[in-house]
């Protein structure tokens, strides 16, 4: 630390979080956790206890799909103004409002849908729901890098994971209340209601301001070189080249420049980090259902008590690659995602719904997923070029989740298939056998890990 910059202590470091713009943040994270669960478990949960086969419900859980590709679109979004809205609000402003309320009315329209009589317009609403979730992440991943100086990320950052926590409970075990007590339409009306606050959120706050950085810069020099030689060109064809060249070619080819043939390695391995965990997950609530667990135990256990876990674990994450660094970490983290769906094998093997069972494999799951998630973004945004953030960031997350999206969705098929196969003998079998076959499905993600260890090792090794 030079002398000129003196650490700063506790009382300066915690007065961040008053900062009206932190403050902003745990609004609009709330907003950006809201919608997730809705059109993922939750939404299963509803399916399921109105006799929906756990072979739709698998193919359902594909509208998370949409999440995976909001890369594509995602150069629209941060340059193409909205008509009215983008001259009144902004252009962040204007797409996350645009957005919130496509969210805000597709969970709305759910709530009037009976599964039974209405799948197919379900359905439909659920992807609007989805698409317009993608579509605020891309412009709140935007907001708030431009929000805030260097000195505020951190704690902006904090604020927005802790409202994206609060939201995944509201919309997990808040839900799963209000349907037990009251019914799915009621809880899916909350949760329309509940978008407002990222609505007013929205309306209130000011437009960031763009800064310039040193590597936007660059970036628009050489888009400019580009725009020099097109020459004559219509003015509607050069239009469009420069944009294509400035918002998209450019950050791919700055990826793979810097990490050559290593790149197709790293991104095969983001894809495959989480394959174990997402292909698992479409099948839990229809497994605890099917188990006879009621929809408060599952509130209770698997989102509140799952909540705090997943926190204690996102802690010990951040506080391990403090220590020992990501690149180290990423293989244990790997084992322990396919380990930890284990014992859900085991809760299936016993037969019964046991509750302190079902606690403990919440436990090790949540623990688990807090760790390896604070592991894994501190390594995506180590990989990423301060230039091209946005959409080099927005690639790795929607890769992260893709090949896990399209496997999950035939989740249900193979739950059905096994569990054909050995209810004779067991009444949960399929279940059982069905989460050792997703632990499996880590290895090759275990693989790649040690591969990209010994990479940033040698990488980091000075020449003797």
């Amino acid at each position: 630390m030079s002398a000129d910059a003196p650490a700063k202590g506790w009382r300066e470091s915690l007065a961040t979080y008053r900062h009206p713009r932190v403050v902003q943040f745990l609004f609009l994270g709330f907003s950006a956790g809201l919608p997730f669960l809705l059109v993922f478990s939750t939404l299963s949960a509803w399916l399921r206890e109105y006799g929906i086969s756990r072979t739709a419900i698998g193919f359902i859980s594909w509208i998370g799909i949409t999440y995976s590709f909001k890369f594509v679109w995602s150069p629209v979004v941060d340059r193409v103004p909205l008509p009215l809205l983008t001259r009144w609000l902004g252009r962040r402003r204007a797409w996350m409002l645009l957005a919130q309320s496509g969210i805000a009315g597709g969970l709305l329209a759910m709530a009037y849908c009976d599964p039974r009589t209405d799948l197919w317009w379900m359905v439909v609403f659920a992807l609007v729901v989805a698409f317009s979730s993608a579509t605020q992440d891309i412009a709140l991943d935007a907001c708030r890098i431009e929000a805030t100086d260097a000195s505020l990320q951190g704690a902006t950052a904090a604020t927005y994971q802790l409202g994206y926590r609060v939201a995944v409970l509201a919309a997990g075990a808040g839900a799963l209340y209000v349907a037990q007590f009251v019914s799915w339409t009621a809880a899916y009306q909350t949760m329309a209601a509940l978008g407002l606050v990222g609505i007013v959120t929205t309306l209130l706050i000011s437009e960031p301001e763009r800064r310039a950085t040193a590597g936007t810069t660059e970036l628009e020099g050489k888009v400019a070189t580009f725009a020099a030689g097109l020459g004559t060109m219509p003015g509607w064809v050069r239009k469009a080249l420069i944009f294509v060249y400035g918002a998209i070619v450019c950050p791919f080819v700055d990826f793979f420049a810097r990490f050559r043939w290593m790149a197709v390695l790293l991104l095969l391995f983001i894809g495959l980090f989480r394959l174990s965990d997402i292909a698992m997950g479409v099948m839990a609530n229809p497994f605890y259902i099917d188990m006879g667990f009621s929809k408060d135990q599952i509130a209770d256990v698997s989102k509140i008590y799952g909540f705090v876990m997943t926190i204690l674990g996102a802690l010990l994450g951040g506080a391990l690659v403090f220590r020992v660094g990501a690149a180290r970490l990423l293989a244990p983290a790997v084992f322990l995602i396919a380990a930890s769906n284990l014992t859900f094998s085991w809760l299936a093997w016993v037969g019964q719904p046991d509750l302190m069972i079902l606690t403990i494999a919440i436990s090790i799951d949540n623990l688990v997923g807090g760790m390896s998630g604070s592991i894994f973004i501190a390594f995506l945004s180590g990989l990423t070029n301060t230039a091209y953030t946005a959409t080099q960031y927005a690639l790795f997350t929607s890769i992260m989740t893709l090949p896990g999206k399209l496997l999950g969705g035939s989740s249900g098929w193979v739950v059905d298939k096994l569990q054909e196969e050995f209810t004779a003998t067991h009444k949960f079998g399929g279940y059982a056998i069905f989460f050792v076959y997703t632990a499996l499905l880590g290895l090759p993600a275990l693989v790649l890990a040690l591969i990209v260890r010994r990479h940033f090792e040698q990488k980091e090794t000075p020449p003797s």
